[in-house]
């Protein structure tokens, strides 16, 4: 009764006059009697009313309130709903599976519907009682509609395969939907890689992040310049309104002042993306890692003589340059607790399990022991630079070869020291991880490396403070670890264990990034 007293007398407040209150959808009147609300119902959770009044947009306990009014909702009866609207790599097969997986486990049947060509619904049912207790709608489209569904508020999730862009940022805020930059805003449920593929008739296996931009950019356009055959390049991309697509400009092209080239291929879905690269021999694509087919993957390569294959570990770890997290966004209101729990199960590790079985990349972190660490080392070892370089390469094995690292890495944005969107998730993830207890009795190292550019002393103080930042801000989200049952230490080795040539942005990128070693 006193929070409902207190909304109302702070939108009173706010306006700074008194507002009466006609009758509209509903009322939700004090279980005494004493205060009265009206206004249009925009939703029940079964727990709290949001509603829009003369106030603003108010969201109500409902244990304090009698509702009344032929908007009122069924308290008996209530059934969760839940709308899921944006991207098809994400909404045709991996939130159908993992909203089956969460039915099934929590003693529930999930009846599926097509409703219409891009439209699912599932209908949830205690399998006891046979109850419906929740339905949950998957609108299949792509990233720029399921946000313009959510604007539109026709939409409770969104499913990206790309980070919200600055203009739906503030068109967010200006619906009163919240700051969707904010941390609990959004979720990475998995992990998928821009992949560049071939014909398998093509020579051509390896290309180099320059050339990888050239090709993009409209500036080569021959495979003779790759050692292939004197063949134009044929690029083909998934439709502009794709979060796929739409990422690989924001992130590859105009990050380099680039502009993708005019005359390139476009595809509504991964699966013919990937079917028309196969079965041309000129042709030139950036895949889906879930949906290649029978095309051919091309390494990524430089001139220091590195060679990066995407791989499930190298796409988990983001040693794979071209990792491209899928996101769900999640507005400012309170959804159904069914909902809320559905969210919930996307990060256990059962649905961990899911995505695997759907061809994505999971968050499950996994310890890779040195003896499983690829080229790392060897590529470490063609890098050193004369004694010094040897020594500290030395020093970095000594200290390392009886932990194991976690593929759980933290790397920044492109010219800044603000993590980027998977390692935000990677934060929270491991936050709950220290929390849960996982690593009791065990010692956590967070291991800070560098690019190759400027004063090595310099770079190891850099890639210090940055391993110190990332343990920083891992400790305070995991407010309830008790920090006594483990070891936790940061400590640095710089440049001497590159992933990438430093001679693009991308490489030194990739070399730029804080590792979690345990023990």
């Amino acid at each position: 009764m006193t929070s409902f007293r207190a909304a109302i007398l702070a939108a009173l407040f706010l306006l700074l006059q008194t507002v009466s209150v006609l009758a509209d959808d509903v009322t939700l009147r004090a279980r005494d009697g004493s205060i009265a609300l009206s206004g249009t119902l925009l939703g029940f959770d079964g727990e709290f009313y949001r509603l829009r009044t003369d106030y603003g947009e108010l969201t109500v306990d409902g244990s304090g309130v009698l509702c009344e009014g032929p908007g009122c909702p069924n308290l008996i009866d209530f059934v969760a709903e839940l709308s899921i609207s944006g991207s098809a790599t994400i909404g045709r097969v991996l939130m159908p599976a993992l909203i089956e997986s969460f039915a099934l486990r929590n003693g529930l049947v999930a009846e599926r519907e097509t409703l219409a060509e891009r439209e699912i619904l599932y209908t949830l049912r205690n399998r006891e009682t046979e109850k419906v207790v929740g339905r949950f709608a998957l609108r299949v489209s792509n990233t720029d509609e399921g946000f313009a569904d959510l604007l539109a508020d026709e939409a409770d999730l969104v499913m990206a395969l790309r980070e919200i862009r600055p203009s739906e940022v503030t068109l967010a805020k200006e619906a009163g939907l919240g700051d969707l930059l904010k941390p609990n805003r959004s979720q990475i449920i998995a992990l998928d890689a821009m992949v560049p593929i071939v014909s398998a008739a093509n020579p051509v296996s390896a290309l180099s992040l320059s050339d990888l931009l050239r090709i993009l950019s409209g500036r080569l356009t021959n495979w003779r310049e790759l050692g292939g055959p004197d063949a134009p390049v044929v690029i083909h991309l998934r439709d502009a309104q794709s979060g796929f697509a739409q990422a690989v400009e924001d992130r590859l092209l105009r990050p380099r002042g680039a502009r993708l080239a005019e005359d390139v291929t476009r595809h509504g879905d991964n699966t013919a993306l990937a079917r028309s690269v196969s079965r041309d021999p000129f042709g030139f694509g950036l895949a889906s890692f879930s949906e290649i087919g029978t095309a051919k993957p091309l390494v990524l390569t430089g001139p220091c003589g590195f060679r990066l294959a995407a791989e499930r570990r190298t796409v988990k770890t983001e040693d794979f340059p071209l990792t491209a997290p899928m996101f769900v966004y999640i507005p400012a209101r309170r959804l159904p607790a069914l909902a809320r729990e559905f969210l919930g199960f996307t990060r256990s590790d059962a649905a961990q399990i899911v995505i695997r079985r759907a061809g994505f990349v999971d968050q499950a972190p996994e310890e890779v022991p040195v003896d499983l660490q690829g080229d790392r080392f060897a590529n470490a070892i063609r890098v050193a630079e004369g004694a010094e370089g040897l020594a500290a390469l030395q020093e970095m094995t000594r200290a390392l070869a009886d932990m194991r690292r976690l593929t759980t890495t933290f790397r920044f944005e492109p010219g800044s020291a603000t993590l980027d969107a998977q390692s935000r998730s990677n934060v929270l993830q491991l936050a709950r991880a220290l929390e849960a207890g996982l690593y009791d009795g065990r010692r956590l190292v967070f291991v800070g490396f560098s690019d190759g550019q400027g004063a090595a002393a310099g770079n190891l103080k850099i890639a210090q403070r940055r391993a110190d930042a990332v343990r920083k801000a891992v400790l305070e989200f995991a407010e309830t670890a008790d920090l006594d049952r483990l070891v936790i230490e940061s400590r640095a080795f710089g440049e001497t264990m590159p992933m990438a040539c430093d001679d693009t942005a991308w490489g030194r990128d990739v070399n730029r990034r804080v590792e979690v070693w345990v023990e």
